[in-house]
């Protein structure tokens, strides 16, 4: 199953906001973009779905800025990936339903069930399991001690 890079940048950006101290200001989509040398107007599109999703917060002007919405404790992967990359499913024929059954468009082409459903139920179930074990904090914290922000990295092309 593969991601796309909504989900390795839109990761890469909660990573960022999550190394601010909750008492900073809001940090600049700019600042994430050169810290982790990512595209601005790319990282635009996936804030906003982040926002949608209530991960985020924005605040305008001067020194506006985004901040993470919940302390990163409280934010898991699969709502990161979910916001960004919409369903997480192992094939396209793959549709949740409501209340949180699978069914498989193939199940429809004939009077028997799917024969490899089982299987792709288990992969979904195993990346599922996965991202909703995995905080954002936890990948902060795995990723170093934050010295290493859009705070205080030197700017692309700059000596150390």
């Amino acid at each position: 199953m593969l991601f796309s890079t909504k989900a390795e940048y839109g990761v890469r950006l909660m990573v960022e906001l999550g190394r601010q101290p909750s008492t900073a200001s809001p940090i600049s989509l700019s600042a994430v973009a050169e810290a982790e040398r990512l595209p601005l107007s790319y990282l635009e599109h996936l804030v906003a779905k982040l926002r949608k999703a209530g991960l985020v917060t924005s605040t305008r002007g001067a020194h506006g800025g985004y901040r993470l919405a919940k302390p990163a404790e409280e934010i898991t992967m699969d709502a990161v990936v979910e916001a960004l990359e919409g369903q997480i499913a192992p094939m396209e024929c793959f549709h949740d339903t409501p209340d949180g059954k699978v069914l498989c468009s193939h199940e429809d082409d004939g009077d028997h069930a799917c024969s490899t459903k089982l299987l792709w139920m288990r992969v979904q179930g195993g990346v599922t399991k996965a991202l909703s074990g995995t905080t954002l904090a936890e990948l902060v914290e795995f990723g170093g001690d934050g010295a290493n922000t859009a705070e205080t990295r030197a700017p692309v092309g700059t000596a150390v």
